[in-house]
């Protein structure tokens, strides 16, 4: 009995301390990174429980009141990008009303997603896809209290977001380390999920740096749509994709919300769910909290995300990319253009160079090495591993930011773009784990369409899959162009729509 009181004595003396040098160090608050206030705010904190019990009570009780309902409202002259997809776009994943038509356009309303609190004097860290163009956001806490938020910094390239409310002494989640998360390991999905009050879930982690393509589905610039007519070749992308994904049940309104491990660590930021019906269907993904660490020191200091690129675009290898480029391997990064003025460049990095490893972790797809870059400032050095001519060579990269790299300037190819313009539509190439999901070999997404083409004519919105059009395979742009110019006075569309129904329609040029 003796002994439990001086272990309950030495937690208490333990917790004030922590507590009294918080408040020692509050007005330094704002020079501190988010992961320096953790450690002051758990420098005691013993681990709730270990890998792989069963119980999660204790986690679920420290991390519940921490995690916030956002609820945001629209005006009349407010939008939102919409449409569907077959791996349930953001508008399918955003709690609450608002919703969005066919025409992919959000019509005035509410919708309503989850934060998890970050500080005590009220950092929140949510999905921009949750804040985005909200003309009011609303955060109810733990206590039923309903207060005002401001965004401080938002990224649609990771879909983070930063927002704060004017409060004190609030609930904390403790960051973890996201690295160390392992396949197979318990989790537990923290969020509002279908606009319910605070719901906790568990599972496991199903797989790591995973990309389901969601970030990459933007609109497209002119020149870049004429590019895509051209060669069919995706320009670079700054999006990252690198989600936790988990088989804990993830609904519209847990978006925002935490993935925690056994411990009550925050791993991850939730954030989408693969699904075609815009429920939970077994697979949710998460946003890794090593990557948002980052981007959200970023939104405090500079209320945007100061980013460093290596300066390269590339095609992540498999057997049959390999085939395409005539290499022997079928892991690593395919690079095919160096931009001038870039790291990548003064690195003497080549077209043809295969990307092994980045600081010296093997590299097997896109998101081994965006995840790690992103972490990472324009004037950092990174190290790579790259493959030449049957050599391993490292070199030292200096990451620079977006404004001094120049990428090649596509040459405008009018010739071919009437046949698509008669479609009124573009397209981006479908990742591979999309077309494993749909059960198809080819097929590319339709991005967006015009009011005068076909397709918006005929219903085929943003999120529809094309998969071959006058019996032609489609994988890329430059498929589609070649399809049409097989055209005589009719165009054969066959696809799959955003809620999975299989379609062909038939389409009269004249």
């Amino acid at each position: 009995m003796k002994r439990l009181g001086l272990i309950a004595l030495a937690a208490f003396i333990g917790g004030a301390a922590a507590i009294g040098g918080y408040k020692l160090l509050e007005p330094l608050n704002n020079q501190l990174s988010f992961a320096e206030q953790q450690h002051v705010l758990f420098a005691n904190n013993p681990k709730i429980s270990s890998a792989g019990t069963l119980d999660f009570v204790e986690a679920a009780a420290a991390v519940s009141p921490a995690v916030v309902h956002i609820k945001t409202s629209y005006g009349a002259t407010s939008s939102a990008k919409g449409g569907s997809s077959p791996m349930d776009m953001f508008e399918d994943f955003f709690g609450g009303g608002g919703g969005g038509n066919r025409r992919g356009q959000r019509q005035p309303g509410a919708a309503s997603g989850s934060g998890v609190i970050l500080t005590p004097d009220g950092y929140i860290v949510t999905n921009n896809h949750v804040v985005d163009n909200a003309d009011k956001i609303e955060v109810i806490l733990s206590d039923r209290r309903k207060v005002s938020a401001k965004v401080i910094g938002k990224d649609a390239n990771t879909d983070l977001a930063l927002i704060k409310v004017d409060a004190t002494d609030l609930p904390v989640v403790k960051m973890g380390n996201s690295d160390n998360v392992q396949i197979g390991e318990w989790v537990l999905a923290v969020g509002f999920p279908l606009d319910l009050q605070t719901t906790v879930t568990a599972g496991i982690v199903s797989a790591k740096a995973r990309s389901i393509g969601i970030l990459n589905r933007t609109q497209p610039t002119e020149e870049q749509y004429e590019e895509y007519q051209r060669t069919g070749k995706t320009p670079s992308s700054p999006s990252i994709e690198s989600y936790i994904q988990t088989d804990a049940a993830i609904n519209p309104g847990n978006s925002g919300g935490a993935l925690v491990n056994a411990n009550g660590e925050l791993i991850g930021i939730n954030a989408a769910i693969a699904s075609q019906t815009g429920t939970n269907v077994g697979y949710g993904f998460a946003i890794p909290i090593n990557l948002a660490k980052k981007i959200l020191d970023d939104f405090r200091k500079y209320g945007e995300v100061k980013r460093g690129y290596i300066g390269v675009s590339f095609v992540a290898l498999d057997a049959d990319n390999a085939e395409s480029f005539k290499v022997k391997d079928i892991a690593g990064l395919y690079v095919n253009e160096v931009f001038a003025n870039s790291g990548a460049a003064a690195a003497g990095l080549k077209k043809g160079d295969i990307i092994k490893k980045v600081e010296g972790d093997i590299i097997y797809d896109s998101p081994d090495l965006q995840e790690k870059i992103g972490r990472l400032n324009p004037g950092d050095k990174v190290q790579l591993t790259y493959l030449r001519d049957g050599q391993m060579k490292t070199t030292s990269v200096v990451l620079k930011p977006e404004s001094s790299i120049t990428e090649r300037k596509p040459v405008l190819a009018k010739s071919s773009a009437a046949s698509i313009e008669k479609l009124g539509a573009t397209f981006s190439a479908l990742s591979p784990q999309v077309k494993t999901k749909l059960g198809i070999k080819n097929g590319v997404v339709v991005t967006r369409t015009n009011t005068s083409g076909l397709f918006y004519q005929y219903d085929l919105i943003p999120g529809t899959v094309i998969t071959s059009i006058n019996d032609v395979p489609l994988n890329t742009t430059a498929d589609v162009t070649s399809a049409l110019g097989r055209s005589a006075d009719k165009i054969k569309v066959v696809g799959i729509l955003p809620d999975g129904g299989k379609m062909s329609w038939m389409f009269s040029t004249k």
